[in-house]
């Protein structure tokens, strides 16, 4: 891939982290309280049904199972842990926990796949957990034990669901959307039981309600997802979850806009460290090596003979 188009799949994918960093402040301003798996179940089942409608074809074989895992890793599990993290947790501690993803798929990548752990990329972890650290900590926050250890599963959740969707790629002849709406709704039904049997549905929905889980929904699953499996495509495993570091720049910056938070100078800090961390990882172009006049290449493809001429060598 070329520098250009790597950068630019870079910028796209981190669209998704992006809209996701919404997520704390939509589910505490627009959605039924302390309803975790309702707003799981509702984000990811409408939205998978949506891409299946567009898009109509049904996991088969090994796909089935394995459509079941990475929906539950990317999409179930890692959205229920994420919403009890963001009902549970102060500010932005719970992306505070969650900056310990990418440090995980470099550790997965390489016991799963061979990658090499190379020290750039311990230094881009790192430098990317204490920019978040920089970012969102306060030390007069109380500590809910529960959020904080819900976010750090949903860490370790996305980054076995990023390795794996890496590792086994889609099935042939299989599109992105189809893909993305296994995912999604597998990750729903995984969900619905828990939501009926357990936390049970609320007893009156508003519109604030209505307007926030739409917005779940569209953007926060349909489109993000969508990109966010495009970049899985096309990235190192390593690249892509330091991409997701996105969110809570994104998370801290609404609350200083729309929440009226304050923002100071550390936490300033703290975005450039993130963003540097971020580029760090990020892959690099192979250089090209310049052949000298004097220099042959080791291997020497030949001209294509025509067919006439063996026939005339042959007479």
């Amino acid at each position: 891939m070329k520098s250009g188009q790597q950068l630019l799949t870079s910028g796209v994918t981190a669209l998704a982290p992006a809209v996701w960093g919404t997520t704390y402040m939509v589910t505490t301003e627009w959605l039924p309280p302390d309803r975790p798996m309702l707003a799981t179940t509702v984000r990811a089942l409408p939205a998978g049904l949506i891409l299946l409608a567009f898009a109509r074809a049904m996991p088969k074989g090994i796909w089935l199972w394995r459509a079941l895992v990475l929906g539950t890793l990317n999409i179930g599990a890692f959205n229920y842990l994420l919403f009890v993290a963001a009902y549970r947790l102060p500010g932005g501690i719970a992306a505070m926990i969650m900056a310990v993803q990418p440090m995980v798929v470099l550790i997965l990548a390489a016991l799963l796949m061979g990658d090499r752990v190379q020290p750039v990329h311990v230094l881009a972890c790192l430098l990317g957990a204490g920019g978040v650290v920089l970012l969102v900590f306060k030390g007069n926050a109380t500590v809910d034990y529960v959020g904080v250890v819900a976010a750090l599963i949903a860490a370790v959740c996305m980054a076995t669901g990023i390795t794996l969707t890496k590792m086994w790629g889609r099935p042939d002849g299989v599109g992105l959307l189809p893909f993305t709406g296994w995912q999604l709704v597998a990750g729903g039904l995984v969900a619905l039981p828990f939501t009926l049997g357990i936390e049970g549905l609320p007893s009156s929905i508003n519109g604030t309600n209505v307007l926030g889980f739409s917005y779940l929904i569209i953007l926060g699953a349909v489109i993000s997802y969508v990109i966010w499996f495009r970049g899985i495509e096309r990235l190192p495993a390593v690249a892509v979850s330091f991409l997701a570091l996105g969110s809570p720049i994104v998370a801290t910056l609404l609350g200083y806009v729309v929440l009226d938070q304050t923002l100071s100078i550390l936490q300033l800090l703290g975005i450039v460290v993130i963003l540097a961390a971020v580029l760090l990882a990020q892959p690099r172009p192979a250089k090209r090596q310049k052949l000298s006049p004097d220099d042959t290449p080791d291997t020497a493809v030949p001209e294509p003979t025509s067919s006439s001429a063996v026939e005339g060598g042959r007479s």
